[in-house]
């Protein structure tokens, strides 16, 4: 596939998402393109992305360890805002650790300092409800809570957290975040995430009208459906600055189940689906997890409200796959 890098005349007001392969990043850049126009929305990645992102706009191979390519690509383009996507998620993080934290802790700082050195306006980098732990409440869990993440993968986003909001306090860098529960998306394949049982189990009800889960029937987590993960990034990165109080990272919600409740969902659709449970290591990464969120501080900061609860985001899931197949 040829790569699309043509250099686009434009002012300093162009976007860049880096990680455009993977399931935010692949959504979050068409919702971007049809907003901004596509000449103004820079996809990049370590590897080629999508068919639809590729043929969209303009794309870059970009390592985010390299530092010196991601300030070419800024230069190139004439960035102002900078999306930091690119992350090792937590059951692959669990493998390996070593990588997971210098990826997801090098590539924020490489961001973070290009914003220090005012070389982009403004950045934007994801959280994760992985930063609570066994000790964080697990019923509406707050915005400020004890947090004592049990993976590399949380562990990562606590301490990028601290940082976000340090750079902020520092030197006025204007960065934004949100603590994204499980995210649930047709178009995109599981990524490695503990949460992806719940995009799998799609694909296999489709298919082999059947489920092999690695969590326990009860295990009940944050989720939400991917339109509204979307929605709420740009909302967020819309919202004027002085309206932005939380520099570390906002706990936003969309709806809350466990595998035994989207399985007889599912059932409303497909009533021969059936589901085992066969847990795994992931199921102690979930134990640790809230089961549902407190998003009361973006809801008065700026407006947050998720519009999709679990028959909704079934009936679409179904919808959209179907018509893909």
């Amino acid at each position: 596939m040829q790569l699309n890098s043509k250099v686009y005349q434009m002012g300093k007001d162009a976007i860049l998402v880096v990680g455009a392969a993977g399931q935010i990043g692949s959504e979050l850049v068409m919702a971007l393109r049809e907003k901004h126009g596509a000449k103004k929305v820079i996809a990049s990645d370590i590897r080629e992305a999508g068919v639809e992102v590729m043929k969209s706009g303009p794309f870059e191979i970009l390592d985010i360890l390299n530092k010196q390519q991601l300030e070419k690509t800024v230069e190139k383009y004439r960035i102002s805002e900078v999306f930091q996507l690119a992350a090792l998620l937590s059951a692959t993080a669990e493998e390996n650790p070593m990588f997971a934290w210098e990826l997801n802790m090098n590539g924020l700082f490489h961001t973070l300092e290009l914003a220090r050195e005012k070389k982009i306006d403004k950045l934007f980098w994801p959280s994760s409800i992985a930063i609570f732990g066994a000790t964080t409440p697990k019923e509406n869990t707050p915005q400020t809570a004890v947090m004592e993440p049990q993976t590399v993968y949380g562990i990562s986003k606590q301490a990028g957290e601290r940082w976000c909001a340090w750079y902020h306090q520092k030197y006025g860098i204007d960065v934004r975040s949100l603590r994204y529960p499980g995210l649930i998306s047709y178009k995109s394949l599981p990524g490695g995430g503990t949460t992806d049982y719940a995009v799998d189990i799609f694909h296999s009800a489709l298919k082999d009208k059947a489920y092999a889960c690695f969590l326990n029937a009860d295990t009940t987590l944050p989720m939400m459906y991917m339109s509204d993960a979307v929605r709420a990034t740009l909302e967020l990165m819309e919202t004027p600055a002085e309206q932005i109080k939380i520099r570390s990272s906002y706990n936003i919600s969309g709806m809350s189940f466990n595998p035994s409740q989207i399985a007889r969902e599912i059932q409303n659709h497909y009533p021969k689906f059936s589901i085992q449970y066969h847990p795994d290591f992931r199921q102690e990464i979930a134990a640790g997890w809230p089961q549902s969120i407190n998003d009361t501080q973006a809801r008065q900061d700026w407006g947050w409200k998720a519009q999709y609860d679990l028959p909704a985001m079934v009936a679409d899931m179904f919808k959209n796959l179907s018509a893909n197949k």
